[in-house]
């Protein structure tokens, strides 16, 4: 006997019952489903996939674009694996970028002295940077001011014959022969500060006392009359090196030195081109 078979129009009607049967059913099981935790943790992870898919942003202000060059010179230079801190450099740079634009140094020469006064006068602490090159010219021991301290140098003045050293920038002058032999002219720019050191005949100079054979006897350098005295050794190549019209920094982070030639704003304009002409922000 022959088993009956469903007609054509009763398994369609069997299909459409079952597509019916789907429709309402599955919007339920989806509900279910968004309820639980692993549904959340899912939407989490597409969430955290889409943010880590955003670009990061980048600055491409002159203000941003300042710092960048500052980081890359200090990078080129080596200035960190030879002792110089980014903030006494970035603080040195600012100031001669200022000097440039003030037409305060010759424009031919790309140097900058650093003497940092943060540091003890057994370490090293003067720099000779040349910028054109991105090459450390000198690293080595400087002299401060008589009644400026023993080893650390805590004490400023501009005034004569305080027997000080005097903090800020100055632009160096002409060599000549003196009472301390060959020598280097100095000029303050810092109104309050160093514009006196000219008339106090404050000069850079060589000194047996600056030596590391005075520190093994004494402790600490020999001191000045307010003058950044240079070993003998060193002295007339540094001189040779710095003089005439390049810039000169001495450093000292707490003593309260203000100077008009660390605008960021002028220092800006002067490194980014563009900031000058479109405006600095």
């Amino acid at each position: 006997m022959h088993q009956h078979q469903p007609s054509i129009v009763q398994r369609k009607r069997k299909s459409l019952r079952r597509q019916r049967l789907a429709r309402r059913v599955l919007p339920f099981l989806a509900s279910l489903f968004l309820a639980t935790p692993l549904a959340g943790n899912i939407q989490q992870s597409v969430a955290s996939s889409r943010n880590e898919l955003q670009m990061p942003k980048v600055d491409f202000s002159p203000k941003a674009q300042f710092d960048q060059e500052l980081h890359a010179t200090y990078n080129a230079l080596g200035a960190e694996q030879e002792g110089l801190r980014f903030e006494t450099f970035a603080k040195a740079m600012t100031g001669y970028l200022n000097l440039r634009q003030d037409g305060k140094l010759d424009e031919n020469k790309q140097v900058l002295t650093v003497i940092d006064f943060d540091l003890p006068s057994t370490e090293k602490r003067l720099w000779v940077l040349d910028l054109g090159k991105k090459k450390i010219l000198f690293h080595t021991l400087v002299a401060h001011g008589h009644n400026s301290g023993e080893n650390e140098a805590t004490n400023f003045s501009n005034t004569d014959q305080s027997n000080m050293s005097s903090l800020g920038f100055y632009a160096t002058g002409s060599e000549y022969e003196g009472k301390h032999g060959h020598s280097l002219h100095l000029q303050g720019l810092d109104e309050g500060y160093n514009t006196n050191a000219a008339a106090r005949s404050v000069v850079m100079h060589g000194a047996d006392y600056v030596s590391e054979e005075f520190i093994k006897q004494n402790g600490r350098l020999g001191r000045s009359l307010g003058c950044p005295a240079l070993p003998m050794d060193q002295y007339a190549q540094i001189i040779d090196a710095v003089n005439g019209g390049t810039c000169l920094f001495l450093n000292k982070s707490d003593a309260c030195y203000t100077s008009q030639y660390l605008n960021q704003d002028v220092a800006i304009a002067a490194l980014v081109p563009q900031a000058a002409t479109n405006g600095i922000s």
